[in-house]
């Protein structure tokens, strides 16, 4: 299917992280730059530009002189960046309840309808956006520099395991409530229940990538499974 979106490099990303997602460019692969180019109906130029926001983001690899490949998720390196992000998220959530602004917070708000809106379409990379928009606007009305670069450090590694939690519709829908959750909580300026909810936000994104398989087992930490370590415990 070729692309007609007016954002090109935005929407090879998408058709991209469909494909690793459905299995069709297999982790370890190399991406076939000029195959992808065909089919999308594209140059060179937008393709590339979609590569490097999406090794960015951790799911394909660069590489001088050859190209592209999908990255692998090692499990001990993703397990110990979402017990980092849970903190960080568990205490962004508990400074944005003393700090947020009410236009910030309408802000959040209109963020969560367009959400809802492309979960109901099916539209998971325009959901996982204003996804991603909402926990960065959680972290910004912490109003901690410090911790908006603790943040954006370990972000990006996470972009693809946390998009990968919402691929069976049962996964994407409890995502949703717990979505729901976390702004009552907001604006309720409730600091401990929304401390929790979003360390428990991140608990299932793991389980929910981990379950899914998309992550290979090391025999790093023991083999000790931590996907519950932190929950509740902010």
């Amino acid at each position: 299917m070729r692309i007609v979106k007016s954002s090109l490099h935005e929407a090879c990303a998408d058709r991209i992280r469909e494909q690793i997602n459905a299995g069709v460019l297999l982790p370890g692969t190399r991406i076939p730059e000029r195959d992808l180019c065909e089919q999308f109906g594209v140059s060179r130029t937008p393709l590339r530009e979609a590569l490097k926001a999406l090794a960015a983001e951790g799911w394909v690899e660069l590489t001088p002189h050859r190209g592209a490949c999908v990255t692998r998720l090692d499990r001990a390196d993703i397990e110990n960046a979402f017990e980092i992000m849970a903190a960080l998220e568990s205490l962004a959530g508990r400074l944005a309840c003393e700090r947020i602004r009410d236009d910030e917070l309408a802000g959040i708000r209109a963020l969560h309808q367009e959400m809802c809106a492309h979960y109901e379409s099916g539209e998971l990379p325009q959901y996982f956006r204003c996804n991603q928009r909402i926990h960065e606007a959680i972290i910004d009305a912490a109003r901690n520099p410090e911790l908006r670069r603790l943040y954006d450090s370990l972000s990006g590694r996470l972009q693809r395991a946390r998009y990968t939690a919402n691929l069976t519709r049962q996964r994407w829908s409890t995502a949703v409530q717990e979505h729901e959750r976390i702004l009552e909580a907001l604006t309720a300026r409730n600091a401990d229940r929304l401390s929790r909810l979003l360390a428990e936000h991140l608990q299932h994104k793991l389980e929910a990538v981990c379950e899914a398989n998309f992550v290979n087992d090391t025999e790093q930490d023991g083999g000790v499974d931590r996907t519950h370590r932190y929950s509740g415990s902010h």
